[in-house]
């Protein structure tokens, strides 16, 4: 064995020798065409060195950080791609659709979840700039990912589709960068659509944003058109970050990765100073020392520079070995040389809880893993431990959406191969206790209940708060009538309503959370034939009129299976779960009472038919005493099974009805 690998190697450094001419050796394949038509023979052990940049030649006035924020499908991702191909950054083919969407699930579903940064370099008017994009997600369960994005950044480009016009979350995005005072510049999109109407879009974007339309840029991403355009506007009108090189190192780490080889990659902002491989660095909110061994920019790939600069925008890697340590929002700086820490992000509040257990329990280690490097890449989700009798031990994760919730149990399954049993959405209700001895308890008036089996009685509290949000539609005025009937049925309240333009509306809506979380967006683009809107963003809490709905099986109460419900909404919620329960539980030898009950008044049954074998099968006949007295002594044997018989729902049951089905 040892003579035929030391052969190996020989026979592979005379090939070496002999294709010495071939001073470039390609990583894989073992065997490949270089541009000079050598036959170069490359090993599969060979690292392929980077070649570094020098980022030194862009002075900080020829730095522009921007974002590209807009509705979604209005075009971000294709307008990313056409900027790398102009500026060189990636080669220009067919294949270029949505370069910057990496994961599989931005691929399957065709929405962008991670905000991505690709660093592009252009020349213009003789100069030349680097460009730092940002290309951001349109949905409203990850605007978190957005106001994170736009931290690094001076500047956007408010993208509008010149068929759909303005959309809510464009006027959402628009305020975020409004807020955060970032030059805007506007750019209408798709105008080789046949339906196209970019003066009607111009008009909307002049009387709900107070911009000119001498400023909005007409552009089509997918074919090129004008798109030029938009990166000399990003020059002209995007200022340079105002930071100094001479000043210590001050780095923001918003947004961060995890690589099993070389632990947590922290995407960072430099807001002073440089840093460069070997450099001693801190964490502002962990106080540990760590050795850089790496710094580099994303052209969308890594690539490794010899520094870093203030007012550049790149990667870090720095031996961070536990997800832990990198925290968004965290402040760098050089060991010995303590900075003010920058104010870093306003937490993710989240708006949907969720129980996640491993469908096995044997599995409860790795999934725990996969939660833990699934989070510091989405730091938006929260992270409760929980227990449950039926389903073992597991946890109750907070998400922005239920989107977000679909995504995340999606990335588990794709990435890290991890099978889940998730349970019904519910959100965070408040009940302010009027009991001493509870309030002595928890150590405060109001308590925030994020699991129903929690929820306190109401002999104990003075009132329950439910969180409300508010929503904004905008819609074509064909379909308002149907809209408002659909907002009654969901107990929200209307605060506003306006015309757009000639044909779209804009109508403002407080809505109890629990109503929309569900199934209200699904609703909302069947009723409209998909061209309504909808964004949302948090109202307070407000009292309501909730109760805790219980399942009993045979008289048992199922904690699992338990729901917070408005009163009103009670009796249609305990129907609708006994039914399913009726569906999913298997027969047994006696009858199984299912009950949806408020406190001790039962508002919903089902039940479940024993099986029953036929005991009168061999009476061919002869008196009716004698059939009856068997069928009474079944009867009797049924009665006492049924109470000595204990109904264990299985867990292919509990997760049947605990998908989320929306309530019809």
């Amino acid at each position: 064995m040892l003579s035929l690998v030391t052969r190996a190697a020989g026979v592979w450094g005379r090939l070496r020798r002999a294709c010495s001419g071939a001073a470039l050796l390609c990583p894989q394949p073992w065997m490949e065409k270089c541009p000079a038509d050598h036959v170069v023979f490359s090993s599969p052990y060979s690292s392929h060195k980077k070649e570094k940049l020098d980022t030194s030649i862009f002075p900080v006035e020829n730095i522009r950080n921007f974002s590209i924020i807009a509705h979604v499908d209005h075009g971000k991702s294709t307008l990313a791609d056409r900027l790398l191909e102009i500026t060189g950054t990636i080669a220009k083919t067919d294949q270029n659709k949505q370069v910057l969407d990496k994961l599989q699930v931005e691929r399957e579903r065709g929405i962008t979840v991670k905000a991505q940064t690709a660093s592009l370099f252009y020349s213009y008017e003789g100069m030349n700039y680097l460009l730092n994009l940002i290309d951001t997600p349109g949905h409203v369960d990850f605007s978190y990912e957005v106001s994170r994005s736009l931290s690094a950044c001076q500047g956007v480009i408010l993208v509008v589709d010149a068929n759909e016009g303005i959309q809510a979350q464009t006027m959402a995005n628009f305020y975020l960068a409004f807020e955060a005072q970032l030059a805007i510049i506007p750019v209408i999109n798709k105008i080789d659509l046949k339906n196209a109407d970019p003066e009607r879009v111009e008009k909307q974007i002049e009387k709900l944003f107070d911009i000119s339309k001498d400023e909005c840029i007409r552009i089509s991403a997918k074919l090129g058109t004008n798109v030029e355009k938009v990166l000399q506007e990003v020059i002209e009108k995007v200022p340079a970050p105002s930071v100094n090189i001479s000043d210590p190192l001050k780095a923001l780490v918003f947004d961060s990765t995890f690589d099993h080889y070389r632990g947590v990659i922290a995407n960072i902002a430099l807001f002073g100073g440089e840093v460069q491989k070997g450099h001693k660095i801190v964490s502002a909110h962990t106080r540990k020392t760590y050795e850089v061994n790496e710094v580099g920019i994303l052209t969308p790939n890594e690539q490794p520079t010899h520094k870093l600069y203030a007012g550049q925008v790149g990667y870090l890697i720095a031996g961070m070995k536990e997800v832990t340590e990198a925290q968004i929002g965290d402040t760098l700086y050089l060991h010995k040389q303590p900075v003010e820490p920058l104010p870093g992000f306003k937490s993710a509040k989240p708006m949907v809880f969720a129980g996640m257990y491993p469908v096995d329990q044997s599995e409860y280690n790795n999934l725990k893993s996969a939660i833990e490097k699934l989070t510091l890449n989405d730091s938006s989700v929260t992270v409760h431990r929980d227990s449950s009798l039926a389903l073992g031990a597991g946890w109750r994760l907070g998400f922005l959406g239920l989107l977000h919730l679909e995504v995340f149990n999606q990335r588990l399954e794709q990435e890290y191969n991890a099978s889940v049993i998730l349970t019904a959405p519910t959100v965070p209700y408040k009940a302010v206790l009027s009991s001493a001895k509870l309030k002595k308890e928890h150590g405060k008036e109001e308590i925030t209940v994020i699991n129903p089996a929690e929820f306190p009685d109401k002999s104990s509290v003075s009132e329950y708060l439910e969180p409300t949000v508010l929503g904004t539609i905008i819609t074509p005025d064909e379909y308002i009538g149907k809209i408002i009937t659909l907002c009654q049925t969901r107990r929200a309240v209307q605060k506003d309503m306006v015309y757009i333009d000639e044909h779209r509306v804009m109508l403002k809506y407080i809505f109890p959370l629990n109503e929309i979380v569900v199934d209200f967006y699904d609703a909302l683009k069947s009723l409209s034939s998909g061209y309504a809107s909808f964004d949302y963003e948090d109202a307070g809490y407000q009292a309501a009129d909730l109760v805790k709905m219980d399942i009993l099986l045979n008289g048992n109460s199922v904690e699992e299976l338990g729901a917070v419900v408005h009163k009103d909404k009670a009796y249609a919620v305990g129907k609708a779960m006994c039914e399913r329960l009726k569906d999913a539980i298997p027969r047994q030898l006696f009858e199984i009472a299912i009950q949806a009950a408020l406190g001790s008044k039962v508002i919903a049954r089902e039940t479940v038919k024993a099986y029953r074998k036929n005991v009168v099968a061999k009476c061919y006949g002869g008196d009716i005493t004698r059939k009856m007295k068997l069928l009474k002594r079944q009867a009797e044997g049924k009665k006492k099974m049924r109470k000595i018989g204990n109904v264990e729902v299985p867990k292919d049951a509990f997760i049947s009805v605990l998908k989320r089905q929306s309530e019809k």
